[in-house]
């Protein structure tokens, strides 16, 4: 039986405190949802106000943040038990905790795709009058609705519908009745929903245009009988199989290709038109010298409430020390310093956002004067962190949810990181320069005779490029670039 032991031990360990998790949090809130930040920050924290503050107020502020120290530390002389030093500790309860409003800015944000999702159902939802569907029906159609996803599709085998509805909601059904019923929700907009493939969503489309074209009649027949040798662009074998002509396969071709293969995407299309991207930093070329300014919306204007300033002081001088005094005092005390806190990390905020992006702008700067791709240099975040003397994660998170404006375009921050690789003289190049090449060599390529990957190597490898086809592979995908036989084109 082994005996107990009894020790010590020590640790080392890194405990982030609520003013740098704050920070963290609101690096990652780009300029286009700050504002909204700023107002569950002030709707929580009673404290905390919006407004611009005078020169004057600046000075009274300072005399009164002054004059309130002298109190607390009076205070703090005479009531040990509600000292300051007890609600700034590194494991107090966070404001949003003992707020009136319990729910963090997290959870709301979180809330925020599930609407679309809603918004989509809905639209389905309400078209199902114009179908003549029984009591029964109509429960099993807005049951199928919601199994539709955001795509369009209903993925889920019907086989399993049967017995999700049997188990969960007590609906006895069969496969053909539900197939009854699905084919009327494919009737309803936007066209080729609630289709269980991709074939099928494309037949839905097709079979609901007008017209007694000879392409609409090639095109459903190429569908139906050639998807496989279609999606695999054997044209070869359909003109062949069809006996029809290149220009009469080519406008048959061009009437599959105007459908929609994501339907679902349609039903949010006026929600995603109107969304649009707001940079969070703007770069100006002036006569060749580059300009960096922050979006006016990353500098805020708050303060501190004068209301909670002046209602510390009163509760201070309170000699009565009731409990509801020492309350009030807390409460009081601990509304301040949040409200402190937030005005201090969102000024870290942009202090932190501006190095970052001065640093990037100087790294990338002869990128930046002309938008030419080629000469982006290889930078990874270790390059910018190491420069501005911040951890590698802080880099990232302000890299991978920042947008900067440019003469030429508005583009996310991590675009601009990349690997890199050598050339024959040995320069060391950005991956993005190669890629740039890539998209320029299938750009200009011969769609019936698209390059290969082998081919692409050796048009890389002569321009002095050290890459290897698997790495050509690899960029390729990442372009979104389908292979060469599938961008084979009439």
């Amino acid at each position: 039986m082994s005996a107990l032991r009894q020790g010590l031990q020590q640790k080392l360990l890194q405990k982030l405190s609520p003013q740098q998790i704050q920070l963290m949090k609101l690096l990652q809130v780009p300029v286009a949802s700050l504002e909204q930040r700023i107002k569950e920050e002030i709707q929580e924290n009673p404290a905390l106000e919006e407004g611009h503050d005078q020169d004057e107020e600046h000075e009274t502020q300072e005399e009164e943040e002054a004059s309130t120290s002298e109190d607390d530390e009076e205070l703090g002389e005479r009531e040990d038990d509600i000292s300051i030093d007890e609600y700034l500790t590194d494991d107090e309860i966070p404001d949003y905790k003992t707020s009136v409003n319990n729910t963090s800015p997290d959870e709301q944000r979180r809330e925020m795709p599930l609407s679309v999702q809603g918004n989509f159902q809905d639209l389905l939802l309400s078209q199902l009058y114009q179908l003549e569907l029984d009591d029964r029906q109509y429960q099993i159609a807005g049951q199928l609705i919601g199994r539709i996803d955001d795509d369009g599709y209903l993925r889920r085998d019907l086989n399993s519908i049967v017995d999700d509805l049997a188990f969960s909601q007590n609906i006895t059904t069969t496969i053909e009745e539900l197939d009854q019923v699905l084919k009327s929700i494919q009737t309803l907009d936007p066209p080729g929903i609630g289709a269980r493939d991709l074939q099928e969503c494309l037949l839905i489309q097709l079979e609901r245009k007008k017209g007694g074209r000879e392409s609409l009649f090639t095109a459903h027949k190429i569908l139906t009988e050639y998807f496989e040798e279609f999606s695999r662009k054997h044209y070869d074998k359909i003109l062949k199989d069809l006996g029809c002509s290149d220009d009469e396969l080519r406008a048959a071709i061009g009437e599959i290709l105007k459908l929609n293969p994501r339907p679902g995407n349609t039903a949010n299309q006026g929600q995603r038109s109107a969304e649009h991207v707001i940079p969070d930093f703007i770069i100006n070329n002036q006569d060749g010298k580059l300009e960096l300014t922050l979006n006016a919306r990353n500098s805020p204007e708050l303060r501190i409430s004068r209301d909670y300033r002046e209602m510390l002081d009163h509760y201070s001088k309170d000699k009565k020390n009731s409990k509801a005094s020492r309350e009030a005092v807390q409460f009081v005390k601990q509304k301040l310093e949040a409200a402190r806190w937030f005005i201090d990390a969102l000024k870290q905020r942009q202090h932190t956002l501006f190095e970052t992006m001065k640093t990037i702008m100087d790294y990338q700067y002869e990128y930046f004067l002309e938008g030419d791709p080629r000469k982006l240099r290889k930078m990874v975040l270790r390059d910018i962190a190491e420069k501005i003397g911040m951890d590698i994660s802080t880099v990232s998170r302000v890299a991978n949810s920042k947008y900067v404006q440019t003469p030429f375009g508005t583009f996310l921050l991590k675009t601009f990181f990349s690997e890199g690789l050598q050339t024959d003289s040995g320069e060391e190049v950005s991956s993005k320069e190669v890629k740039q090449i890539l998209t320029d060599c299938i750009g200009e390529e011969d769609k019936r005779k698209p390059l290969t990957d082998d081919a692409l190597t050796k048009i890389l490898n002569d321009k002095g490029y050290n890459i290897a086809r698997r790495t050509v592979a690899k960029y390729r995908e990442m372009l979104e670039i389908p292979v060469a036989r599938l961008r084979k084109q009439l």
